[in-house]
C-alpha cells in the first residue's frame, strides 16, 4: 500500500504533467493520522522526492525529512483550515490551471451554464474575494467559497478543489477546469442560457445515485 508521501508526490507530478500546474505553482495535500502531509514551498514536483513532503499537524507544528528542512508551501493555511474544519474531505488540490484562472481574473461565479456545474456540489462555482496568497485572509475568502462546495475560483488566483481521496479531488479538478474552458469559449459568442435553480435541484438529485458524482 502506498505512504500518503507517495500518493501526495504522485498527484504533484500529474498536476504539472496534465497541464494543471506548471513548475512550482500550485500545491496538494492528503490527510493522515492527526494532520496532513503538503507539497513544500518553491519546488518543481519534478524535482521532489517523498522525503520533501511536510507533514503539519492541526496546531500548526510543521515536520520535515529533509536536513535542512523543506518549508511546506506559502498556502498551507487554506490546507490546514480545510481539512480541520471540512472533516469528511482528506485530498486539498490547489491549481493555477489555464482556464480556471483567466476566469478567476473577473472575480464572478461561474453560474450553471452547464449541469456539469453541480460537480463542484451545488448551482454555481462560487469565486471568492481577492486576497494576498498565503494569508490568512486568504484562507477565510477560500473556507467561505467551498460552503456546501467542492470546489471554488480565488480571485485573480486559480482554483481550489477538495474531495474525500485522490480519484474524486482529481475527476473534479479536471472537470472545472473544462467547464472553465467551455464557459471562456461561450462568453466569446455571448450570454449561453442559465439553468434554473430546480433544473440544477434536479442534476443534483440525480447525481446521488450516478456513477462517479455520486458522492457529491
Amino acid at each position: 500500500m502506498k505512504t500518503s508521501q507517495q500518493q501526495l508526490l504522485e498527484l504533484a507530478l500529474h498536476l504539472q504533467t496534465s497541464g494543471l500546474n506548471e513548475g512550482s505553482s500550485g500545491n496538494c495535500s492528503i490527510r493522515d493520522r492527526d494532520g496532513f502531509y503538503i507539497t513544500p514551498s518553491g519546488l518543481n514536483p519534478e524535482a521532489m522526492s517523498i522525503d520533501d513532503m511536510v507533514f503539519m499537524d492541526f496546531k500548526g507544528t510543521m515536520q520535515s525529512a529533509q536536513k535542512p528542512k523543506r518549508e511546506p508551501s506559502s498556502e498551507w493555511r487554506f490546507h490546514h483550515d480545510i481539512l480541520k474544519s471540512r472533516k469528511d474531505m482528506n485530498v486539498v488540490i490547489h491549481t493555477h490551471s489555464t482556464f480556471a484562472t483567466t476566469l478567476s481574473l473577473f472575480r464572478k461565479d461561474i453560474p450553471a451554464f452547464h449541469y456539469m456545474i453541480a460537480v463542484a456540489g451545488g448551482n454555481s462555482i462560487r469565486c471568492s474575494p481577492y486576497q494576498l496568497f498565503g494569508t490568512q485572509a486568504l484562507s477565510d475568502a477560500a473556507l467561505k467559497a467551498l460552503i456546501e462546495r467542492k470546489a471554488c475560483l480565488l480571485a485573480n488566483h486559480g482554483m481550489i478543489v477538495i474531495g474525500r481521496d485522490i480519484e474524486e479531488a482529481l475527476n473534479i479538478t479536471h472537470e472545472v477546469e473544462r467547464l472553465c474552458e467551455q464557459y471562456s469559449y461561450a462568453l466569446q459568442i455571448g450570454s449561453p442560457v442559465i439553468l434554473s435553480d430546480k433544473e440544477m435541484n434536479e442534476v443534483i438529485e440525480r447525481f446521488k445515485s450516478y456513477g462517479n458524482w455520486d458522492k457529491q
